[in-house]
């Protein structure tokens, strides 16, 4: 197992083609210091630009994925005159965000407990959440007088619409797993002694993909979220030609033919 050196309390594993980023303060349900945001984006920078990285798993450690924004840091830097909340959204939050939902491979939000604020808009940016069934999200922006960040408003109108959004956003509260699945805001919401193995295969069965077609997947699909017909036609065009260039598309015709099962190496 591979392990960048990471200066943040934070852990990097890259092994077998998964990035298993996590976070790690526990003490404080993994709320983001600058010394964590830091490291989170350091992090996602090495598995995206990884060629061996097939896959990246996001998640906390502890009983809370994350509760976004450490407050208490915000309040020492408040007193201090510190100007550092609308710094920290530009510099950290919004290329975090980016990151994870631009990157030309899979990611899974791997929700081992409760979540909130920027911890609920980086589940959201991921293409995928698997949860734990005592995992709960909370919005949380309004309940401290602040707007919503790090994609909340790009993410919710998307998976719930604009109305449910507003409600989700102006009214916070602790949304349970299950009906937070049935919104459509997660994948897949498993008890707890299923949890680990259910991410280590939802990932498995990721990184054993075709790596590219997923990548030109994800591009496809936010682009056309915000293209008329005719230019988001366009774009798959592009895609399609350019997947349809790489080894995985020749191994996986080839498989079919064959009635056989496809092996990956993501070219």
């Amino acid at each position: 197992m591979s392990q960048p050196q990471v200066s943040a309390p934070l852990d990097l594993d890259i092994a077998d083609g998964i990035a298993w980023v996590r976070l790690g303060r526990p003490e404080s349900m993994n709320s983001l210091n600058t010394e964590l945001k830091e490291g989170l984006l350091a992090a996602l920078r090495t598995a995206a630009d990884d060629p061996t990285v097939r896959c990246v798993v996001l998640t906390g450690s502890g009983r809370a994925f994350c509760v976004g924004h450490d407050l208490k840091e915000h309040v020492q830097r408040l007193d201090a005159g510190d100007a550092s909340l609308r710094t920290t959204v530009t510099e950290h939050f919004n290329p975090i965000v980016t990151l994870l939902s631009t990157m030309d491979k899979p990611v899974v939000a791997a929700l081992n407990g409760v979540t909130a604020g920027a911890g609920v808009s980086m589940a959201l940016a991921c293409d995928f959440r698997i949860a734990v069934d005592s995992a709960g999200l909370n919005t949380a922006f309004a309940g401290i007088a602040l707007s919503c960040d790090t994609g909340a408003s790009w993410w919710l109108p998307r998976f719930v619409g604009p109305a449910k959004a507003k409600e989700l956003l102006m009214f916070p509260r602790t949304i349970p797993a299950a009906e937070a699945a049935e919104l459509g805001l997660l994948t897949r919401v498993v008890t707890a002694s299923e949890f680990d193995a259910a991410v280590r295969d939802f990932a498995r069965t990721l990184a054993d993909g075709p790596t590219l077609a997923f990548g030109a997947i994800k591009r496809a699909v936010t682009f056309s979220a915000g293209a008329p017909l005719a230019e988001a036609l366009a774009h798959e065009a592009e895609l399609v030609t350019l997947t349809g260039q790489t080894n995985d598309h020749r191994v996986a015709v080839d498989a079919f033919l064959a009635k056989t099962s496809p092996v990956y190496t993501g070219h």
